[in-house]
């Protein structure tokens, strides 16, 4: 098995040829644009029809190579199983195939085809992204240039993982705003720098935005950059520990399908901050990261349902009493018991049933006997010495 990877190179670009790449740039994106156009009018979101009903008149018009149309047709059908709402795209990126792009790892070079003909260019890069390119043939890259005017190359590899296999132990993690995650380990990653982060570039940008002028523009997309990648690192780091954990014991992860947690949570009554602090939740960033990182590790993933894991009691599995940051439960004795916490453990048993569905797991109690979580696997409460 292997996972992709995208390994980010910044290019050393010649003065000289810095108006070839805007060139480029510009008319890959005139060519997206133009087959979006086409495709919006004729309905049509299928990749070789679409093909059909544009090629020759988009090569034509742009001056690009054939691949280079051939992957702006992608780039549309792509973007609109993502999303429908994309109304024009912006001259930053290209991407580029086996025909318009190739690695030199003697050399630490990449060759890429311009819309004036193949050119390279040298990679300035670290020990980290030269011992993920070491070895490999890659053959998809896109080509990117920042709002700094920088240019960086994202290469995509194959990396080898490891298998990953049953086990009956299983990590819980719970998460959410106030911590953005707990685990049945009873680790947890306090989001309120983040959120104070998030509120005071909300302050910032409510300012600028009452400008309304070019220079406002300019710095409302660097604030958002900015924003960005701190949630990002934020992200990172919490993925990489819950990881490292998981391989370290054996176990498998657990987390709760949140698909359209925010449709839910924003038809509830609250206020313009809480709905913006809900939209901002980054939590299927975190999954992605943990997710790929997982699997190069060889470290299961499953998804199990969210409802009522934040009500459930951990030890008897009755519906309990939530407030705020504690928890209760009145039929086994639970007393003030952290939430998150307890939601983790519900997730981990869960888990364990999802994971490992031939081991008996969570069922209704018969009445006056309390069970403790799945019979023969492992909730894992506690953090390793």
């Amino acid at each position: 098995m292997t996972q992709s990877l995208s390994v980010s190179c910044k290019l050393e670009v010649p003065e000289k040829m810095r108006p070839c790449m805007t060139r480029t740039f510009e008319e890959f994106a005139n060519a997206c644009n133009q087959i979006l156009a086409v495709a919006k009018t004729e309905d049509c979101w299928n990749t070789t029809k679409l093909h059909h009903l544009t090629y020759y008149a988009v090569k034509s018009s742009t001056g690009l190579k054939a691949n280079h149309v051939c992957q702006a047709i992608r780039r549309v059908i792509d973007n609109s199983k993502a999303t429908r709402k994309i109304k024009k795209f912006r001259p930053t990126s290209v991407s580029l195939d086996a025909r318009t792009f190739v690695f030199y790892e003697d050399e630490w070079k990449v060759g890429v085809t311009l819309i004036s003909g193949r050119v390279n260019f040298n990679l300035s890069i670290g020990n980290y992204q030269r011992a993920l390119l070491k070895g490999q043939t890659p053959t998809s890259a896109v080509l990117v240039q920042h709002n700094d005017g920088s240019y960086y190359i994202n290469i995509v590899v194959e990396l080898p993982s490891e298998p990953t296999g049953k086990t009956p132990k299983v990590i819980g993690i719970d998460l959410g705003r106030r911590d953005i995650a707990t685990t049945s380990t009873n680790k947890a990653w306090n989001g309120s720098q983040l959120q104070a982060v998030r509120d005071r570039y909300s302050r910032v940008r409510s300012n600028v935005q009452r400008k309304r002028t070019r220079s406002s523009r300019k710095l409302l997309r660097r604030l958002s950059g900015r924003e960005r990648r701190f949630q990002r690192h934020i992200n990172h780091v919490i993925s990489k520990e819950l990881v490292t954990e998981a391989k370290i014991l054996g176990a498998a992860l657990a987390f709760e399908d949140l698909a359209n947690i925010r449709e839910s949570l924003n038809k509830k009554p609250r206020n313009k901050q809480e709905r913006r602090r809900t939209n901002n939740w980054a939590f299927y960033s975190l999954r992605l990261y943990t997710q790929y990182k997982a699997t190069i590790a060889g470290v299961p993933i499953v998804f199990v349902p969210a409802a009522y894991t934040s009500k459930t009691c951990s030890r008897c599995h009755a519906i309990g009493d939530r407030n705020g940051k504690k928890f209760s439960c009145k039929r086994c004795g639970l007393e003030h018991i952290d939430s998150d916490y307890n939601a983790a453990l519900n997730i981990a048993a869960l888990g364990v049933s999802v994971n490992t569905p031939e081991i008996r797991g969570i069922a209704c109690q018969l009445e006056g006997q309390l069970s403790l979580l799945p019979i023969g696997g492992e909730i894992l409460d506690k953090a390793p010495a």
